[in-house]
């Protein structure tokens, strides 16, 4: 199995104060699904955010599908998120000025894609998802489940190789919260490498085939487990 993440003595200090990242090694196979565990501030959010590109380690590397995203500039882990990552978000995070098609197709057209071949791929993507007849719609008119799947259809459209998923059912309720689950379950099936952070054991347990956890900004020791090893 390829590697499409790896961390190399990753650390992340934020204004001198204890690492939110303590020296992080770990590796992620392309196909994998690995869900991302650990009490509040355990440093989950910056390693999604470190994959991403969204931030930058204090020291160490990050490799993600060939790219040192850590050395990239801004405009270089633009083009990286925008062209090689899906993301979704525990709220959500759409544009409420605009209609869920117009939501979907914007990350294509800010890539460089027609209006018309975005608003295609948006079409595509919304029928997939059961959000056809909604197209027109804003997302203040619906439903949590129904926002989430906006998300999803967003975080797909340039048909990345790695989706992102931040606490994706933290805001939802349980029923609805299984179902995007089962849908980032299908994702991950179709070819799609997928990383969930999760506070919910159900779901890492159900929808990922490894966990790894994180205790004050370190790989948990795995003990009987299926974690990541302890480095240093």
């Amino acid at each position: 199995m390829d590697t499409i993440i790896r961390f190399d003595e990753v650390s992340k200090s934020y204004d001198g104060g204890r690492p939110a990242l303590d020296r992080v090694d770990l590796e992620i196979g392309s196909g994998e699904a690995v869900a991302i565990m650990g009490p509040s501030g355990s440093g989950k959010s910056t390693l999604l955010n470190l994959i991403a590109g969204l931030d930058r380690p204090t020291s160490g590397g990050v490799t993600v599908a060939g790219v040192r995203v850590d050395q990239a500039g801004e405009t270089g882990a633009a083009l990286f998120r925008r062209n090689r990552v899906g993301m979704i978000f525990q709220f959500f995070n759409l544009l409420d000025d605009l209609t869920v098609a117009d939501n979907v197709a914007l990350p294509a057209q800010l890539g460089g894609m027609r209006r018309a071949e975005a608003r295609i791929r948006a079409d595509e993507l919304l029928r997939m998802l059961g959000l056809a007849s909604h197209r027109d719609a804003y997302p203040a008119r619906l439903s949590g489940g129904e926002r989430q799947r906006v998300a999803i259809a967003r975080a797909l459209v340039n048909r990345p190789a790695l989706l992102l998923a931040d606490e994706p059912t933290g805001a939802l309720d349980t029923s609805t919260g299984d179902e995007i689950g089962a849908l980032l379950a299908g994702l991950h099936r179709s070819g799609l490498t997928l990383v969930l952070v999760t506070h919910n054991p159900e779901l890492a347990r159900r929808y990922a085939s490894r966990t790894i956890e994180l205790v004050d900004g370190r790989v948990a020791d795995p003990s009987t487990r299926d974690l990541q090893q302890v480095v240093g």
